[in-house]
């Protein structure tokens, strides 16, 4: 699954390059009888201003609303799988990589992405994702325990909270033992890699199974000039590494998935029943005798969910293949300072845990 990174070419948007049968939004249109037909399955093209757009997609938000009105964890996913799957349907046309309605934000991953191609159709919903990527790619994001400015890559999971950041910043400068390798899993928007050459470790093999995961840390690489420190490895966990290191670090998805996971940052979020299993059992033969594994989590699954259980207590008490040496937690900050949470996300904690394989009995 390594892959050749100058070859690579990144995941991106459906679109649509032939001719659609759609119904034209206009101002005057009867929203309500469109909204039920698009819910069934009906393109809806938007052709004049980029904000009867945003028109539509509030309509669809409110009749969706009125229809999954279960507030628990589960119904407001059920409702978001709904509105995911409708909001597709309201479609923009590009044209030479801009969009042809007019008061259109400007949008160059329409270029980056799709250079072969000038006239398309994209739907609304992706836009929106496209527009406010391309915003983050360039103004950055300012990662404090870092003191660097990143510029995450298009469908790329980057943070916006730093508080399990900050507790591994804080165990890497207590850290006394070797430094000369670590792998990085699940490599996300770098971070983690950063964080362990700013503490002084040499090589880092940085992994990821989202191709433009793999692109952007690159060209963060090539950036700062830390092509001699980082090896990048677009691969599903372990695969075709033979690394024995000092060092294994992972900041996996915090929730269990209940629907079919998309590719890029839906498997950022969430993780299939496997995942810690298979982590688990190859991350062993990869660490040198006095190697460590360091798991960031959270305990956000069980706070929204009390029957979900923890895959990091659930393998230290049923495989015995690992000894808890720590485990550190910190509360959670809003991700905006006027961000007032009453919901029950005030209760999660972020975690660290660093695990030791046992010794194998002779």
């Amino acid at each position: 699954m390594n892959k050749d990174l100058a070859s690579m070419t990144p995941d991106r948007p459906d679109i649509i390059t032939s001719q659609i049968d759609a119904i034209n939004f206009y101002p005057k249109i009867d929203i309500e009888a469109t909204i039920v037909e698009m819910i069934a399955g009906k393109y809806v093209f938007v052709g004049k201003l980029y904000s009867d757009g945003l028109k539509v997609l509030s309509e669809l938000k409110r009749n969706l609303q009125l229809k999954y009105n279960d507030k628990s964890f589960q119904g407001q996913r059920d409702y978001r799988s709904a509105f995911r799957e409708a909001s597709q349907r309201v479609l923009l046309k590009v044209k030479d990589h801009k969009l042809t309605t007019r008061k259109s934000p400007d949008i160059g991953w329409l270029e980056l992405l799709y250079p072969e191609v000038s006239e398309f159709y994209i739907s609304f919903a992706q836009v929106q994702g496209m527009n406010s990527s391309w915003q983050w790619y360039q103004k950055g994001i300012e990662v404090k325990t870092l003191d660097l400015t990143l510029h995450p890559y298009y469908g790329t999971y980057f943070p916006t909270r730093f508080d399990h950041l900050k507790l591994f910043d804080q165990w890497l400068k207590r850290y006394d033992g070797a430094k000369t390798t670590a792998i990085d899993m699940g490599v996300g928007s770098g971070v983690l890699s950063f964080q362990l050459i700013q503490n002084g470790f040499e090589n880092i093999v940085a992994c990821d199974t989202n191709k433009n995961a793999i692109i952007g840390v690159s060209k963060e690489v090539q950036r700062l000039g830390l092509e001699d420190k980082i090896t990048l490895k677009y691969s599903d966990l372990f695969e075709d590494c033979d690394v024995k290191t000092d060092l294994i670090v992972f900041n996996p998805p915090w929730l269990l998935a209940k629907h079919d996971l998309e590719e890029g940052i839906d498997k950022a979020m969430y993780y299939e029943g496997d995942l810690f299993p298979r982590f688990f059992e190859q991350a062993q033969k990869h660490l040198t005798p006095d190697g460590k594994i360091v798991l960031i989590f959270s305990n956000l699954a069980q706070v929204v969910d009390k029957e979900s259980t923890h895959p990091i207590i659930e393998e230290l008490q049923k495989n015995k293949r690992y000894t808890k040496e720590l485990h550190l937690t910190r509360g959670v900050n809003a991700s905006s300072k006027k961000t007032k949470r009453t919901d029950s996300r005030s209760n999660e904690k972020v975690e660290l845990w660093v695990l030791t394989p046992k010794a194998k009995k002779v």
